[in-house]
């Protein structure tokens, strides 16, 4: 099986089996976004606890890239230190942007083959902006 069909597996599997779908009672930050060109919108929830995200759960309604990336991120930042989440997302916008490869992403890199459509890396960042701002609503304080 060539990368490129794995990568398209990887993110189809996420996409009908979504990780940490569904909402989490005990959060102390989220926030949400939309994407108007294509009606994604994602809501997510974080629970931080030491500057640790302990859980985090997502919900809402979109495509395939959308939601395979936010059940991606979630499985990737789950119990990983603020700001490790915070290099791993820049990493992960590089990498649709630029065209960075990093092979801390992991099965994030399933990814890369958005950038030849480009209007899709909104889909495949929708919440990864997300993230950032509950992010900052815990730099906050809340």
């Amino acid at each position: 099986m060539e990368l490129e069909e794995l990568y398209k597996e990887i993110i189809i599997d996420h996409y009908n089996n979504p990780r940490n779908f569904g909402e989490l009672p005990d959060a102390n930050a989220s926030a949400e976004g939309a994407n108007p060109l294509c009606g994604d919108e994602i809501h997510l929830e974080l629970l931080v606890k030491d500057g640790i995200v302990e859980d985090v759960k997502f919900h809402g309604a979109g495509c395939s890239i959308s939601r395979a990336s936010a059940s991606m991120m979630t499985e990737t930042i789950k119990g990983k230190k603020i700001e490790d989440v915070r290099k791993i997302s820049e990493k992960f916008k590089e990498m649709l942007f630029e065209g960075k490869e990093d092979e801390e992403l992991g099965e994030l890199e399933a990814f890369k083959g958005v950038r030849v459509v480009p209007i899709r890396i909104k889909c495949a960042v929708l919440s990864w902006n997300v993230l950032e701002e509950a992010l900052k609503k815990i730099d906050k304080g809340g």
